[in-house]
């Protein structure tokens, strides 16, 4: 499969237009026409990038960009039919990558998505760190005190989020939420074992306290 793009858009005529379109540039791409449907397929991790109005019932797109930029570095271009500085300036303020006025011509969209692909080749994302841990979200890899350590998939991902989010308190439901997916269905103690696991491998292996659990709300990583 080639790049994947998401369609946030409300105005179905508008968002099949710009499917024919892209598809035709030889894009994937998948629609959504409702503020939290278009989260959920958002927050799945499978789009290079996603093309979001500002305007959608159910969550408006400001909401959803908030709440992607805490998990999420993918390239958003923003598109509305609003043209004011203060709605440009709080886009790009709010994680946007770059905003486009309706109506616009398709040849200039398209020139956007370039840029903002090639952006995102370029630029990749960095690695995270705290208290002696470093992981690389491109490579897939973690390292304690330069020490190779060696997670499965699920304990990556969450140790990633939790480090995206360093020095926030994450309450286990959105844990469940943003690492697990929307759909889960397993046990609700599910959190609490993984961060068992990554204890054990991390901060009890190395006598380094990462993890740290905030009682009756959930876990954060700080610096030591």
């Amino acid at each position: 499969m080639g790049t994947s793009i998401l369609i946030i858009e409300d105005e179905e005529k508008l968002a099949r237009f710009v499917e024919l379109e892209l598809s035709y540039e030889g894009y994937h791409i998948e629609k959504a026409f409702d503020g939290r449907t278009g989260l959920m397929k958002a927050e799945s991790g499978k789009f290079d990038l996603i093309l979001l109005d500002i305007m959608l019932p159910g969550l408006n797109g400001m909401e959803i960009l908030r709440r992607l930029r805490r998990s999420s570095s993918v390239p958003v271009i923003l598109l509305t039919a609003k043209d004011s500085i203060t709605d440009k300036v709080s886009g790009l303020d709010s994680g946007a990558d770059d905003y486009i006025t309706k109506p616009f011509a398709i040849e200039e969209l398209l020139a956007r998505i370039r840029t903002s692909l090639r952006k995102k080749a370029a630029d990749g994302e960095k690695p995270l760190s705290a208290s002696g841990v470093q992981l690389d979200p491109e490579r897939r890899t973690v390292t304690a005190n330069g020490t190779p350590v060696e997670l499965t998939k699920r304990e990556f991902d969450l140790l990633c989020y939790l480090l995206r989010n360093k020095g926030v308190v994450i309450t286990r439901e959105e844990l469940l939420e943003k690492v697990w997916g929307f759909d889960y269905e397993g046990e609700t103690n599910a959190v609490d074992v993984y961060i068992r696991f990554l204890r054990g491998k991390i901060d009890e292996a190395f006598g380094i306290k990462l993890i740290q659990t905030v009682r009756g709300v959930g876990y954060v990583v700080r610096d030591e």
